[in-house]
């Protein structure tokens, strides 16, 4: 298992759709998921510390975990299937640990809210990781031959521009 850790949210320019970025801790390749807007909004709520009122659906899971005696231990992303993403949660209870299907977004909302790490299968990565665009640089201008283009001007004869035209 690789373990990876939130790197951005990205927001789709094409749809309503948000991806996550999930980068690798010790390389640069990154795992982009597309998420809902409202698994993105619950993602960022939690990682920018955003306080609010009653808790959002991902809270309430991890406070029913919480008060049932278990702890969820970490999520993988598991497998990618036809361009979906398969993720399980897995929770520690009674000292047996349960894995539980879910989508890749709710089991990225709980693993912040439970501050346990995620990880992602190696065949996952290799078939959907990406390494960050390197800088693109400028191209460089060509040089100019500057006795050419004073060649050039020195040629054109003037006196056959039409004045009146």
């Amino acid at each position: 298992m690789i373990e990876v850790a939130i790197d951005s949210i990205r927001i789709s320019l094409v749809s309503q759709h948000r991806i996550v970025m999930l980068k690798e801790m010790d390389s640069d390749r990154q795992l982009p998921i597309w998420i809902g807007p409202c698994e993105a909004d619950a993602i960022t709520i939690e990682l920018q510390d955003v306080k609010i009122a009653r808790p959002v659906t991902h809270d309430l899971l991890k406070n029913v975990v919480t008060e049932m005696g278990g702890r969820i231990s970490h999520v993988l992303i598991r497998a990618l299937t036809e361009g979906v993403f398969y993720a399980s949660l897995f929770i520690d209870l009674n000292k047996e640990v349960h894995e539980i299907d879910c989508r890749s977004s709710d089991a990225i909302a709980l693993a912040v809210r439970a501050k346990a790490p995620i990880f992602v299968n190696p065949e996952v990565m290799d078939e959907a990781g990406i390494l960050p665009e390197t800088d693109i640089q400028e191209p460089e201008e060509p040089e100019v031959d500057a006795d050419a283009f004073a060649d050039f001007v020195d040629s054109l004869d003037f006196d056959d521009l039409d004045a009146d035209a």
